[in-house]
């Protein structure tokens, strides 16, 4: 398995690089994160929640090395964490049902060529 506190510091390294390079690009990206966190609607732990639910949907490990580290930190259970989990997990097995849907759409519709979508 991967070193995820290290793999975190490296991440951070390489990000830096990116800012020395890019600045505004990553002052854009902090903008836009801490604008979630300033709404006031969501409280900090169920925000890193989220984010990890999400995290898991989209792939991201640096997102699950930096959301997961900042989880534990506000008080985050194991079992909170994988109640987010089997969230992001029912999620994508609905996104996968839809697809599948779509599937059966243009297979009707590659044996229909006058069939409009």
């Amino acid at each position: 398995m991967l070193d995820w506190n290290n793999y975190r510091k490296e991440l951070a390294g390489r990000i830096g690089e990116i800012a020395a390079i890019s600045p505004e690009t990553v002052k854009g990206y902090q903008a836009l994160t801490g604008s979630a966190k300033k709404g006031g609607r969501l409280d900090a732990k169920t925000i890193e929640l989220i984010s990890l639910a999400v995290a898991v949907t989209l792939r991201c490990d640096g997102c699950i090395a930096v959301h997961t580290a900042e989880a534990t930190k506000l008080g985050a259970s194991k079992e909170e964490i994988g109640g987010a989990l089997s969230v992001a997990i029912a999620l994508n097995a609905g996104a996968t049902m839809v697809y599948s849907a779509r599937v059966m759409d243009a297979y009707a519709a590659s044996n229909n060529p006058a069939q409009v979508a």
